[in-house]
């Protein structure tokens, strides 16, 4: 191997990328190279990052860690995404992570950009020892209302996992009906992976069934508004009244459905 002295700027920076040993760390600490120091500069704060976001998901499996100890060695997190919209279902996720798994980045998916969610999804389907979605209709919802719909999606996603959980870790809810041992999280998603996870398989799949059904119902603007109330989506439904995939039952469908 090239000596220090004799390796451009660019080798250098090649080198870095790749896990670099001790005593080139420590060559690089003494070459007087601008170019060099800037570049030993930038790879301390990367490895400094990835601590701090090492550390950050070590604290993210907390309640997983508890359930492991215990014995509980499968446990899935269990979310929902769509509770808020005017239209579309309610969709749910459940998803079981390794002990160890590579995931940089995860968290509530409410936190993340649509970029950062849409890679978190493949890497998540990758990774999961098991995943699986559970959905309820718009009518669902009108029939049970949001919150048993939302259960009834959850169950449906627990119901769908090829790998029988332990013990199950959802978002701020219980779901009696499912005989698993189970323990509800007031904003799960921000505290346990195995949950943030889940929330980011539903979010994405939400959003990929939403710009579908935009391609049947183009008038309300779907692949943007993914069913919330916008105002481009409130003035189509003053326009057209209700689709087939709106909720009737919430205030703003019945009063626009109540006038065709």
């Amino acid at each position: 191997m090239k000596s220090l002295s004799d390796m451009s700027v660019k080798e250098v920076a090649d080198a870095l990328s790749k896990d670099p040993s001790a005593d080139l760390l420590k060559a690089c600490a003494r070459d007087q190279r601008e170019g060099i120091r800037r570049l030993l500069e930038r790879h301390s704060k990367h490895q400094q990052a990835q601590a701090l976001e090492l550390k950050r998901i070590q604290e993210l499996l907390h309640e997983e860690k508890k359930l492991w100890e215990q014995g509980f060695l499968l446990v899935a997190g269990v979310d929902e995404a769509g509770r808020g919209p005017l239209a579309g279902p309610v969709v749910a996720s459940a998803c079981i992570l390794p002990a160890q798994f590579d995931l940089p980045g995860l968290n509530d998916s409410k936190k993340l950009t649509e970029s950062k969610r849409e890679k978190l999804f493949g890497q998540i389907q990758k990774q999961a020892l098991a995943y699986a979605i559970g959905s309820a209709e718009p009518a669902e919802i009108d029939l049970y209302n949001i919150l048993q719909a939302s259960k009834l999606a959850m169950k449906r996603a627990v119901e769908g996992l090829k790998i029988r959980p332990h013990h199950l870790l959802i978002d701020a809810v219980t779901l009696p009906q499912v005989n698993i041992p189970q323990t509800g999280i007031i904003r799960g998603d921000a505290l346990s992976a195995s949950i943030a996870a889940a929330s980011i398989l539903a979010k994405v799949t939400r959003d990929h069934w939403m710009r579908d059904l935009h391609t049947l119902y183009p008038e309300y603007g779907f692949d943007k508004n993914k069913g919330y109330g916008t105002n481009e989506h409130l003035q189509a439904l003053q326009r057209l009244g209700p689709s087939p995939i709106h909720r009737r039952s919430f205030a703003p469908v019945d009063r626009e459905a109540a006038e065709y």
